[in-house]
């Protein structure tokens, strides 16, 4: 018995250590059209019923994961504004009341936007919900995480720059079936920006209905990219993210955050930081004086893994976007590799990339390496912009492959994250090849904090027998 679990330790070691060794894959998608799907289509069909709930979406609405924020869209007037929840469908025990409003951009006015918030809910608790009114009412469901704990197991999906094309349907579809229990989005959501006018808001509303059929049931870690900034002075609309902050509300203040676009969520055993790649993050501005003080915040003994979203990425050997993310990694990396961030993921660029554990952080201007070096402290950067917006793919990776890089490909997929307990966690990359899921990068992560020689002695055993029982056998032999 020991052999053997000296045997596949040694397994475990080389999965992380090696990855998929610096490849760049050569596979080419036969791709669907990078087109939006005709408005007419049924992903964007209407509910039945007059002034029937739409739009719905949940988010953490909380620090540690007790709340959710419920959002809906009623199209016709306000409608109700509470939201009744219980533990069986059809048996509602509790009521909340949220808020409801609307606004103007351009010459297109929005339906009438719901937000409540439902707090002081039970750990690990499957609810049920009811939005509307009437024989219009639709219900929804929705699982709460397990309680902050390092041995917390829980199951995250990772989607960057989705849109609203097929491509991006079979994304969502196949997360769907991957059993993720939350999302991590890296911004870029609708990609109404591409439309003018009136259309900037009804694609907003379509790509809302779209999105429907997993985040009114699974909540969504909403980032911003630069396609919702929106800024059209030839429009007259000049106040960045408009649109967005309208629809998509985030737990901020639980973070003492100044604003929604950068924010903190506990949840399981996973401390999430979101920051704004379109915010201002140089030394004293808000976000950098907030990144500051909750990074100080974070307790690797409650929560182990440290997990940072961001909209663009920090590292990327693409062609496309090429060094847009290399002021926030001068600013930020040093922090990140201190407090010993285990994973930053980011979108914009449409390919998929992973790094190796590395920084560039004795580099500067005057002195040290510049090129970036291995680096234990540091966490594995993943770029995951290629949801399937109708922008298409970012074909052009720059060659040679960087030392840095461990695997690329340009095509359409998400990820999951399944962490296992504090030391391990379970990372997949799956392509959307020609409509089916399909696992194409994948190692096992350990965890910055407790993977230490020095706080791994003090595990007990069954750490690593509950992660060798639930090793995969292609990870195995």
């Amino acid at each position: 018995m020991l052999v053997r679990l000296l045997l596949l330790s040694s397994v475990l070691l080389s999965c992380i250590s090696n990855g998929s060794g610096g490849v760049t894959s050569g596979f080419v998608r036969n791709e669907f059209p990078s087109v939006d799907i005709p408005l007419d289509n049924e992903v964007f069909a209407l509910p039945k019923g007059y002034n029937a709930p739409q739009q719905v979406h949940i988010t953490q609405g909380d620090y540690d994961g007790k709340a959710v924020i419920i959002t809906w869209v009623t199209a016709d007037e306000p409608g109700s504004n509470n939201v009744s929840y219980g533990l069986s469908e059809g048996k509602y025990e509790y009521t909340a009341e949220g808020t409801v409003h609307n606004y103007t951009f351009y010459n297109y006015t929005s339906g009438y936007i719901h937000h409540c918030l439902i707090d002081g809910l039970q750990y690990s608790t499957k609810y049920y919900y009811e939005v509307g009114d009437g024989d219009s009412s639709r219900t929804f469901w929705f699982q709460t995480p397990p309680p902050i704990d390092p041995d917390s197991p829980y199951k995250f999906g990772i989607i960057g720059d989705l849109g609203q094309t097929y491509n991006s349907l079979s994304t969502i579809e196949h997360c769907i079936q991957s059993g993720a229990e939350a999302i991590l989005f890296v911004g870029d959501l609708s990609y109404a920006d591409r439309y003018e006018y009136h259309d900037v808001g009804v694609r907003w509303d379509s790509w809302g209905r779209f999105n429907e059929r997993s985040s009114a049931y699974h909540p969504w870690m909403w980032s911003a990219g630069n396609h919702e900034i929106e800024y059209f002075p030839y429009m007259g609309e000049v106040t960045p993210f408009r649109n967005y902050l309208e629809r998509y509300p985030t737990p901020y203040l639980a973070s003492e955050s100044s604003s929604p676009l950068w924010y903190a969520v506990r949840r399981a055993s996973a401390h999430i930081i979101v920051l704004s790649s379109y915010s201002p993050f140089v030394k004293y501005t808000p976000q950098w004086e907030w990144l500051q003080q909750e990074l100080k915040r974070v307790d690797r003994e409650k929560t182990p893994w440290l997990i940072v979203l961001v909209h663009s990425p920090l590292y990327n050997s693409n062609d496309a976007h090429f060094m847009e993310g290399e002021s926030m990694r001068v600013v930020f990396e040093s922090w990140f590799c201190n407090y010993k961030v285990d994973i930053v993921f980011a979108g914009h660029v449409h390919a998929y990339e992973r790094s190796y554990r590395i920084s560039n952080t004795r580099y500067n201007v005057s002195s040290g390496p510049a090129y970036p070096v291995p680096d234990k402290s540091a966490p594995v950067y993943i770029t995951i912009g290629d949801g399937g917006n109708q922008e298409g793919l970012a074909l052009r990776f720059r060659d040679p492959q960087p030392d840095y890089s461990a695997f690329r490909e340009a095509s359409y997929g998400h990820a999951t994250l399944d962490i296992k307990n504090r030391t391990h966690a379970f990372y997949h990359w799956n392509r959307n090849d020609d409509g089916k899921r399909t696992p194409t990068d994948e190692f096992v992560l350990h965890n910055q904090y407790w993977g230490m020689n020095r706080r791994r002695r003090k595990l007990k055993k069954n750490h690593l027998n509950s992660v060798l029982s639930s090793l995969p056998l292609s990870l195995i032999f």
